[in-house]
């Protein structure tokens, strides 16, 4: 049986918006099992964890300010690299020190 397991930060979502959630993967198990039958055996946990629990680049989470935060350091990294890097060691090296 496929057990899918989504961890999400406490509030964010209606028992509602989980249970739909919740049909949707469900739903795409189904089809890439490629039978009706398997949607009585997939099963799917939603936990949801305090917010002090959760953290982005090693600080603590603190809702839509540290995900626009991420995003805005993300492009500015992203935008730092030079060149087109495709090797981890590449990369390494296109990407520069942030004290």
């Amino acid at each position: 049986m496929p057990f899918v397991n989504v961890k999400l930060v406490e509030g964010v979502f209606s028992s509602e918006e989980k249970h739909a959630m919740a049909k949707a993967l469900s739903d795409v198990m189904v089809r890439f099992e490629g039978s009706e039958a398997f949607r009585e055996v997939v099963w799917v946990l939603i936990e949801e964890l305090h917010p002090d629990g959760w953290h982005i680049g090693g600080r603590p989470f603190e809702g839509p300010k540290s995900l626009m935060e991420t995003l805005g350091k993300s492009k500015a990294v992203y935008e730092a690299i030079d060149g087109k890097p495709t090797t981890r060691q590449e990369f390494s090296d296109a990407l520069p020190v942030r004290s």
